[in-house]
């Protein structure tokens, strides 16, 4: 009887024992499972966007402003040319898609060579006179080829210039009755002007283009000493600068 409840005794604690290591088990596997928490690590959401999605080429008015180069000859006879600089003001009128009307105003400053003014052996006291032109024109203009990174534009324009060659010349007197004539200088004069060439258009947004415009300009000025001549020059001219679309559409 003693062995029976002794056997009882020994089967109840060691099925509780079991239970216990069974219970403690899958605790532990339970938590090995669940494991740490889950951290999400992520780069973030990148959105492109394209600046240039909005080009459109419907608009009805823009203008353009840039640093202007000009190459010119302050006289007829002249060896040595002139490299001028100033600003170039354009706006455009469209009518078209493809036809516009360009309105110019250019303003170009520097010093010039000048013819020898003296015989003795540094050819005379003027040196580097100061010169400059002042252009009115305006003309047609195409829209050539484009899209929405860039286009092409040509333009003739026609008007008129204000060509100042004697601010540092002095005034005439009896050893020098025209100080133009003294350093082989067109006089200072309002004559015909042209220009024949066009803009490089590089949009930056829908509104917004860097332009690049290169040009060969004609002028016709004249001289009233002998032997009384005009004559057609044709020299280049260029500006860098930008342009703004207004947003008002034809």
């Amino acid at each position: 009887m003693r062995f029976r409840v002794s056997f009882v005794a020994s089967f109840v604690a060691l099925t509780g024992l079991a239970l216990a290591g069974g219970l403690s088990a899958q605790a532990q596997n339970n938590t090995a499972q669940a494991g740490p928490n889950p951290t999400t690590t992520t780069n973030g959401t990148y959105i492109t966007v394209d600046p240039l999605a909005k080009v459109t080429y419907d608009n009805r008015f823009d203008i353009s402003l840039g640093l202007a180069y000009d190459h010119m000859k302050a006289g007829p006879t002249l060896l040595q040319g002139s490299n001028l600089g100033g600003l170039d003001l354009a706006g455009s009128y469209w009518l078209t898609k493809h036809w516009g009307v360009e309105g110019n105003v250019r303003a170009y400053a520097g010093t010039s060579g000048a013819g020898i003014n003296s015989a003795d052996p540094n050819g005379g006291n003027i040196k580097g006179p100061f010169v400059a032109e002042y252009m009115l024109l305006a003309g047609p203009e195409w829209l050539g080829p484009h899209n929405k990174h860039g286009a092409l534009i040509a333009h003739f324009l026609a008007g008129g210039t204000y060509g100042d060659f004697g601010r540092d010349l002095g005034h005439p007197t009896p050893v020098d009755p025209n100080p133009f004539q003294a350093v082989d200088f067109y006089n200072t004069q309002i004559a015909p002007a042209a220009v024949i060439g066009g803009h490089l258009d590089l949009n930056r947004s829908a509104r917004w283009v860097f332009r690049v415009t290169s040009d060969a300009v004609m002028t016709h000025y004249s001289i009233n000493y002998p032997p009384k001549n005009s004559q057609f020059d044709v020299n280049y001219a260029m500006s860098v600068g930008v342009e703004y679309k207004f947003k008002k559409k034809r």
